[in-house]
């Protein structure tokens, strides 16, 4: 975080409420302190998010006094420039206000919270991942990072993803969590929820088109390992109520989270690389 205040103009903190973005804020509040962060806050909205978790995004930004910019999907479907999949979500039409609001506001530096163990086209980043003027991601353009010396050089137009959390994984994230106290939304938890099922997930019913005919709706405690769009977020089963608890379900879970909760992931085998290779997280 030091490193990347020093070396950009304009960066930026890509904050959604997930864990991994709480993580990563309280790290930079860690990096910085008793000074503020030198760096604004950037959420794309979908329109369908879990409404507990951007009540707590607007709660952390009003503690801690940052700025938040806000790229609405919502907005470039309302203006004809994005249009709504058949299948309801709106994950994959994330990447054209992300790309145009960095270009807007000509952020050369954008911090991101993905980790290699989540997905395996993630897998393939740097810390310091280059992105072209199109904000588009050549993963043979990417930098050796040797002993941990990490190369922003970039040209006009381009900027430079950080990932701060690439090496940890989702235990550490957790176990970081506890360690240093950190609140998080309430759905992170096992609670009674209403869901139905679709490709062996719990879904939650929403405006974003589900469920459809047939599908039913049933009440079950459930937690979420990761949140996202509504409409491809799943739910798993579970009784952990506490950090201990969810500590110990994710020691012994043999599924990552986003193999185990997210459909988007599973729109083909390349999703999540076909969508990096276009500007995505």
């Amino acid at each position: 975080f030091r490193e990347v205040a020093g070396e950009f103009e304009r960066p930026v903190i890509l904050f959604s409420g997930g864990k991994d973005s709480i993580v990563m804020l309280h790290l930079a509040l860690k990096a910085f302190a008793p000074a503020a962060i030198p760096f604004s806050l950037l959420h794309v909205d979908t329109g369908h998010n879990f409404p507990e978790v951007i009540e707590y995004r607007d709660r952390t930004v009003e503690k801690h006094s940052l700025r938040l910019h806000v790229a609405s999907v919502q907005d470039y479907i309302d203006r004809g420039v994005l249009r709504e999949r058949p299948d309801g979500t709106r994950n994959p039409l994330q990447t054209v206000p992300l790309t145009e609001k960095i270009q807007s506001e000509k952020f050369d530096a954008v911090f991101g919270g993905g980790r290699r163990d989540e997905e395996k086209a993630r897998a393939k980043e740097r810390v310091f991942s280059l992105r072209d003027e199109f904000s588009q991601w050549d993963p043979r353009r990417q930098r050796p990072e040797l002993w941990q010396l990490y190369n922003g050089r970039h040209a006009p137009g381009e900027h430079v993803r950080v990932f701060p959390l690439s090496n940890w994984t989702e235990l550490d994230v957790w176990q970081y969590i506890a360690r240093e106290g950190i609140e998080l939304p309430e759905i992170y938890f096992a609670h009674q929820r209403e869901v139905f099922q679709r490709a062996g997930m719990w879904l939650t019913a929403g405006e974003w088109g589900g469920p459809k005919a047939g599908e039913t709706v049933e009440k079950r405690q459930v937690r979420y390992r990761t949140v996202g769009d509504m409409s491809c977020t799943g739910a798993v089963d579970s009784d952990a109520t506490t950090l201990d608890a969810v500590i110990a379900e994710i020691a012994a879970s043999r599924l990552t989270e986003r193999g185990a909760t997210r459909a988007d992931d599973k729109l083909s085998e390349a999703a999540m690389e076909d969508r990096k290779r276009e500007g995505y997280f």
